[in-house]
């Protein structure tokens, strides 16, 4: 058992890193007190939402473990709970984290932008190695115990890894409702503040008479940290387990094979740790630092991976050096993908500068070529998944691109510390401008912040790569589980009705659960914008500045609207390859393998192109603002910059709680047909 023990030890290292950069945050400068009780609002009003939020979804975590009970078996439901436990624990403690790094930045940004960053930098590496940490380790540590206590007489490590696929479902199915969830409360509380705040009251953003500010604010943990978190915490351990199925049964029953994805998530989560180290900024260039930590980090696991590649697959597979060679070809598309997210959504290239431009000509305009910047960028995302998917194939088949798609997403404890960056450098600003710090942190904060966007940016686009080669290995999963367990081989032919029927059903799902989440976040938006207007209206002292507004009431409102709004979106994915199998069943008996097989490519397709659209267009639409914002066009203030505003209230949802919604939509629906393989 060494190589799961050598999982086991890195996944623990990486948890007490994680705990110790937790230290290093609590024990920094907090600031004034004026800080210090903005901040305790925003961990006050965090702490409440993910308690509500947390409450709904034990229930439903309840009545689900007890079905898999009864229709599947124990170890499965075991699996559920461990991985919805430790998906849920990776988001909070993560969030607490952030929340409370937030005023140390603010008050390190006194200093200048290397204190400020480097705190933002650590806070951020702790939902990062969390995420990575538990991840491993629940993946690793339930493969462990299953294989001491599944009865002797099953063959090989076959019932250990099937048995896991509860774990992945677990993992899956928080991470909706966390994403979900927290991006509705964070979109709706901030479109709120925007339009009442900046169109209508002309007051600056983050100003501390608006009444939303501290619901806008708790929503960039929620959304940003909490939910990244338990979507790459999913996203991860599915893929983990996904390699691990297609070697069990593709390669060969041999313990090293099975066991090698493991390894590369462990070395991984060594080498993010040593580039967690590297806080240093060079001549001020903020993302050329981030750069260099993931670098760093990328280097030392391509190391590590040769000597553990040679070891533990030679003589299993044909060719050890091919397996090697995917999993260097996971970590260039990891690098690609970033690149191209960032070429679309920074203020540095051409695609934002052209939105803000256009936002010269005014909102209709502006909206126009943010649609544009969005669709075009899913081409040159959607190649380098295409051609990480066909070079992996070559050099080693299924099992190859399984092991690109866990070398991608072994990277995951680097990105989301990039990911958390921002919430916590976005709260920093927002507790300056309420503070009525000196505008020299404000312009350390700013500085950041803009880092930060575009760092959320990349990472989604990071997520939604992930999600389309993880879900390519789940989908060969389900083949190879529907021949293992029923002898039932799929021709997937297109001139098949019932895969045409499948392909139309998946294919609508990402359109539908986009469509909930949005309309969520206008519900919810609209009663925040009521509550704002009404204390403007009812009180002139608070405009007047005499008289604090009441900011408890919104963040009330956000966190009722998004926990109720969260479901039926969240549910989609469950039910819709439930009810494919039941029509497959009333037509014929072997309709159901092949519609839910078209289900889950139809699901797979659009759902990469939805997610990769509606998140680089929100996140252009949001930088476009940033530049105009800058003094370019007119600055603040000019038709360009109100233009702007409208641009990126319309594009909130879009990057923050719809595009990112998909990314779990894809996988709880693959993991949802492997569970519902027995009942075909």
């Amino acid at each position: 058992m060494t190589p799961v023990f050598f999982a086991l030890v890195c996944s623990l290292l990486g948890i007490a890193v994680g705990l110790l950069y937790t230290q290093k945050i609590n024990a920094m400068e907090t600031g004034n007190e004026r800080m210090v009780s903005i901040a305790a609002a925003i961990q006050e009003g965090a702490s409440a939402y993910l308690w509500r939020q947390y409450k709904a979804i034990a229930i439903v975590g309840i009545a689900v473990t007890l079905i898999i009970v009864i229709f599947l078996d124990i170890y499965q439901a075991a699996g559920f709970v461990i991985g919805a436990v430790f998906s849920g624990l990776a988001g909070i403690i993560g969030m607490n984290v952030s929340v409370r790094a937030n005023v140390r930045v603010a008050a390190a940004a006194k200093h200048g932008a290397q204190p400020a960053h480097k705190v933002a930098f650590i806070g951020g590496a702790v939902t990062g190695l969390l995420v990575v940490g538990l991840g491993l380790l629940g993946v690793a540590g339930y493969y462990y115990l299953l294989t001491l206590f599944l009865p002797a007489s099953v063959h090989g490590h076959e019932a250990a890894v099937i048995s896991l696929i509860g774990l992945a479902f677990g993992s899956s199915l928080i991470s909706m409702f966390a994403r979900l969830g927290g991006g509705i409360y964070t979109k709706a509380a901030d479109v709120g503040a925007d339009l009442v705040g900046k169109v209508e009251a002309g007051i600056p953003e983050d100003d501390p008479r608006n009444p939303a500010v501290i619901a806008d604010n708790v929503g960039d943990n929620v959304g940003d940290c909490a939910g990244m978190a338990a979507d790459l915490f999913e996203t991860y351990a599915v893929t983990a387990i996904a390699a691990m199925l297609i070697a069990v049964f593709m390669v060969g029953d041999s313990f090293s094979v099975v066991t090698y994805p493991l390894v590369l998530g462990g070395i991984s989560i060594l080498g993010s740790i040593v580039g967690s180290f590297y806080t240093k900024l060079t001549n001020e260039n903020v993302m050329g630092s981030l750069y260099k930590a993931l670098i760093i980090s990328a280097i030392i696991s391509a190391i590590g991976f040769y000597p553990a590649t040679i070891i533990m697959l030679e003589g299993a597979v044909d060719s050890p050096l091919n397996v090697f060679f995917c999993a260097i070809i996971g970590l260039i598309v990891t690098g690609l993908i970033f690149w191209i997210t960032e070429y679309y959504t920074s203020t540095e290239h051409t695609p934002v500068r052209k939105i803000a431009s256009a936002s010269e000509s005014g909102s209709a305009t502006n909206i126009i070529s943010g649609l544009a910047v969005g669709l075009q960028s899913t081409a040159p995302i959607v190649i380098v998944i295409v051609a990480g998917i066909l070079s992996s194939y070559i050099l080693a088949g299924v099992f190859g691109v399984a092991i690109a798609a866990m070398s991608l997403l072994s990277m995951a404890g680097m990105i989301v510390t990039l990911d958390s960056y921002g919430p916590i450098t976005d709260n920093a600003g927002g507790i300056a401008e309420m503070s009525e710090l000196d505008s020299s942190v404000r312009a350390v904060t700013d500085k950041l912040d803009a880092v930060g966007n575009t760092t959320k940016a990349v990472t989604k686009g990071y997520a939604i790569g992930s999600a389309g080669l993880a879900s390519i290995v789940l989908f060969s999963a389900y083949q190879i589980d529907l021949e293992r367990i029923k002898g039932i081989t799929i021709q997937f032919m297109l001139n098949d009705p019932f895969v045409i029927a499948g392909l139309f059903i998946g294919g609508l799902v990402p359109f539908l659960v986009s469509s909930f989440a949005m309309e969520a976040v206008g519900k919810a938006a609209g009663s925040v914008i009521e509550e704002v207007r009404r204390q403007f209206r009812n009180n002139p002292k608070i405009m007047e500045g005499k008289e604090k507004p009441d900011y408890y009431q919104c963040v009330n409102i956000v966190t009722g609207e998004a926990i109720k709004q969260m479901i039926i979106p969240a549910l989609l994915p469950v039910v819709v390859p439930i009810l494919a199998v039941l029509l497959g069943i009333l037509i014929a008996p072997d309709a159901s393998a092949k519609i839910l097989a078209g289900v889950l490519i139809g699901c797979i397709v659009t759902g990469i192109f939805v997610a990769i659209s509606l998140c680089n267009s929100g996140g252009a639409w949001d930088n476009a603002k940033k530049y105009i914002e800058d003094g370019n066009h007119g600055g603040k203030g000019s038709e360009a910059h109100k233009a702007a505003v409208t641009g990126d209230t319309v594009g909130d949802p879009y990057k923050d709680t719809a595009g990112p919604a998909i990314n779990p939509v894809i996988k709880v629906i693959n993991v949802v047909a492997l569970l519902l393989i027995p009942f075909l």
